[in-house]
């Protein structure tokens, strides 16, 4: 299992895939927004998206759980 983690305070803008979806090492898995700025969160690793611990306008803190791959 890799736990994807917000690296900054921000809220949700996009969630680009869903549970079951295979990705690949460096694939975009969500959007952040902070401070009218957009900041993709990548995929660290190449896996299934397990489970998906956000969704759109939802407030994340740093080191908050946002994507389980498998």
């Amino acid at each position: 299992m890799v736990e994807i983690r917000a690296e900054i305070a921000a809220t949700v803008w996009k969630v680009e895939v869903e549970v079951g979806q295979a990705v690949e090492k460096h694939h975009e898995l969500v959007i952040l927004e902070s401070m009218k700025m957009e900041i993709p969160v990548i995929a660290t690793a190449s896996g299934k998206v397990a489970e998906l611990h956000v969704a759109p306008d939802d407030r994340v803190n740093e080191g908050d759980l946002l994507v389980t791959l498998d």
